[in-house]
């Protein structure tokens, strides 16, 4: 499980970092690398989101 956490945090920060990068340089690493509206780049912000719920679940649990 510990893994399990890890990964989504990690995701959770790429995520996060892609986000400010969009927001002050509009650039869209994800996009620039797999390509606009690919699957790859689908499954990539599906993974991203699923990692935040995650990581928010789990925080509430704890609490």
């Amino acid at each position: 499980m510990a893994i399990l956490k890890q990964l989504a945090t990690l995701l959770a920060i790429i995520g996060a970092l892609n986000w400010g990068l969009i927001g002050l340089f509009d650039f869209n690493v994800v996009t620039a690398i797999f390509g606009s509206g690919s699957t790859l780049t689908q499954i990539i912000y599906v993974l991203v989101g699923l990692s935040g719920l995650w990581l928010l679940v789990d925080w509430f649990r704890k609490k």
